[in-house]
């Protein structure tokens, strides 16, 4: 299997070569949003070139435009394995994907009905249910987590699920602390309850395959500015569940769940997106094809992509948390058992004795470092933990960051906390 070529891909990222103070940024801020590739910037600059129009008319560029959003509402279809293209909808981001189908969804509940959200869930898959659950009378339980890991209580989990809920919604990683949900398991346990599933894959969509089948949750929503691509939200919905669903949608519109014009620049720049996946895939990914059976061309190429960049980011993120565990003062907070690795994305939220994590966020990008400061909207597990207001220092590696410049953090981390 070809060795990861980290410094190969880097070239293809034009923001990797911006300096700061004659230095090179250093971008650890991939969950708030990673950098775009070459091709996604071309590709959305040659939508505007050459195929700028609206979408349904009859001559070229419409035609054209018309195309891109085929293509792309394919691409996706591949990257999260959906069993036609048809169950992709595209929207501004995943939250207001979310904000929508939770309306059309809550429009089949009656008031008594229950909803189960989790505790450690960004607030874009927990305000929307308790928003539209609170127009229909319906009944609103939140998961608690586990304080000493970070991770879901699955106990309380099923004792909500007696509750027979008519859905349930929780993350597939946590974009606070990097937990990794059992999340087949969890669709698992709430099919046999009778509740569909909503999953909000945004944290984990740059850092793992997605496999809507084999998981077989009923909703899956995530966004391509996560994964190198624009601004663009997903939204997978199982076929059969979708046709069954109220909408909310002007008369003329030709799809159901998607309002307004969409942004088919933005389409454009997840089509390459996701090409960009696929020949990370074709390049560093042959050893990954049995782990996705059934799988060909773009859509096996794309999950042996996201494989190959797994095996990159977690003995990086190794490095970090040797480095991080080194300090005195630090404490990581998640799943630090490296034999727990399987549980987590590369993503450290922390936290330091004597300065607060607004201070050393501050200091970092100072010396041209990006990192995080905050609850990142995962205000409930912040405040499980009793860390708002303040909230952690959120370090995210994506496939993109070197060895050499988690160690130009880890030095800088030392000097700042002076350590």
């Amino acid at each position: 299997m070809p060795e990861f070529d980290v410094e190969a891909l880097r070239a293809r990222f034009p923001a990797l070569s911006i300096e700061q103070d004659g230095r090179p940024v250093a971008l650890f801020d991939g969950p708030g949003g990673t950098q775009v590739p070459d091709t996604v910037i071309e590709a959305v600059g040659r939508y505007y070139r050459e195929s700028n129009a609206n979408h349904g008319g009859t001559f070229l560029t419409s035609r054209r435009s018309d195309e891109v959003v085929h293509d792309a509402r394919q691409a996706l279809a591949d990257l999260l394995n959906a069993g036609d293209a048809s169950e992709i909808k595209l929207g501004a981001n995943m939250t207001t994907l979310t904000m929508h189908v939770a309306r059309s969804i809550t429009a089949t509940m009656a008031p008594g009905d229950e909803i189960v959200v989790s505790g450690l869930d960004h607030e874009a898959n927990v305000g929307p249910w308790r928003s539209a659950a609170a127009d229909r009378g319906v009944v609103v339980h939140a998961v608690d987590i586990r304080p000493d890991d970070v991770t879901l209580d699955i106990e309380r989990f099923d004792a909500l699920l007696h509750g027979r809920p008519k859905l349930v919604a929780f993350g597939w990683a946590s974009n606070a602390v990097g937990t990794i949900n059992p999340v087949a398991e969890l669709v698992h346990r709430a099919h046999e309850a009778g509740s569909l599933t909503y999953v909000d894959a945004v944290h984990a969509a740059p850092h793992l395959p997605i496999d809507v089948q084999a998981i077989g949750t009923d909703f899956l929503a995530c966004s391509a500015y996560k994964f190198f691509g624009p601004h663009v939200g997903v939204l997978y919905g199982r076929r059969e569940v979708l046709d069954a669903l109220p909408t909310y949608k002007l008369r003329p519109a030709s799809d159901r769940f998607e309002t307004g014009t969409g942004n088919f620049e933005g389409f454009a720049g997840v089509l390459a997106a996701v090409e960009y996946i696929a020949e990370v895939g074709r390049r560093f990914g042959a050893g990954f094809g049995a782990g996705f059976p059934g799988m060909t061309g773009r859509r096996l190429e794309a999950h042996a992509g996201m494989a190959a960049i797994r095996t990159h980011e977690m003995p990086l993120f190794g490095r970090l948390l040797d480095g991080l565990e080194a300090i005195p003062g630090v404490k990581v907070w998640g799943i630090t058992d490296r034999s727990r690795f399987a549980e987590r994305t590369p993503t450290a939220a922390l936290t330091f004795r004597g300065i607060t994590p607004e201070a050393v966020a501050t200091a970092l990008g100072e010396r041209g470092i990006a990192t995080w400061w905050g609850d990142f909207y995962a205000t409930g597990v912040i405040e499980r933990l009793g860390l708002a207001p303040e909230g952690v220092l959120r370090i995210g590696l994506t496939h993109y960051n070197t060895a050499g410049e988690v160690d130009r953090l880890l030095a800088d981390l030392r000097d700042i906390t002076g350590q």
